[in-house]
């Protein structure tokens, strides 16, 4: 059980029989008051976030929350499909509960599944991806890195702005966690 102090960032627990992931703590006490640890918590089940104030005598119980290797198989309208590495079982998340997490996927990629209870509830994306620009308008000699931006289209359908000398055809990298361009390839 975790007591009050162990309520940090990133921790799993598990609330009213749900797993949720801790986004934000702040701790406070008043006088000869208890202290209390005001958070912000995501549903690992269905992506709600919550807000949640624990008392100084609260203990809140730590959730099984585990990670294990699994490959990206097919997309196929609102289920995305997945095999275990280890044990080659296949299992199929829904594509509004993995949300912009679908614009990164590409056939074949291998990610880290989030497995609560044996059962797995969502994925982890590396911090960057790379993809392919499958449309953008052409540059024109003389564009700089330093020039501006244009529209581009990836392979996997998302769109983001590329500096002005990016060509279709060409491999970029891509941040995850904001959805912008990094680099070239």
């Amino acid at each position: 059980m975790y007591t009050l102090a162990e309520l940090k960032v990133g921790r799993a627990v598990r609330v009213d029989g749900d797993p949720f992931i801790i986004t934000s703590s702040q701790f406070s006490k008043q006088g000869r008051q208890g202290g209390v640890m005001a958070t912000k918590m995501k549903n690992l089940k269905t992506g709600a976030v919550v807000q949640r104030t624990f008392q100084g005598n609260d203990k809140i119980e730590p959730a099984d929350v585990g990670y294990k290797k699994v490959q990206f198989l097919y997309g196929d309208g609102d289920a995305y499909t997945f095999m275990d590495l280890e044990s080659f079982d296949q299992f199929d998340l829904k594509a509004d509960f993995l949300g912009d997490a679908t614009l990164y996927l590409k056939e074949g990629q291998e990610l880290d599944a989030l497995v609560f209870e044996d059962t797995p509830i969502g994925i982890q994306l590396p911090a960057k991806v790379e993809m392919k620009v499958v449309e953008t308008i052409p540059g024109v000699k003389g564009d700089t890195a330093s020039g501006g931006n244009k529209p581009a289209l990836l392979d996997s359908g998302m769109r983001l702005n590329v500096p002005l000398f990016i060509n279709e055809g060409d491999i970029v990298k891509v941040n995850t966690a904001t959805g912008e361009y990094m680099e070239r390839i």
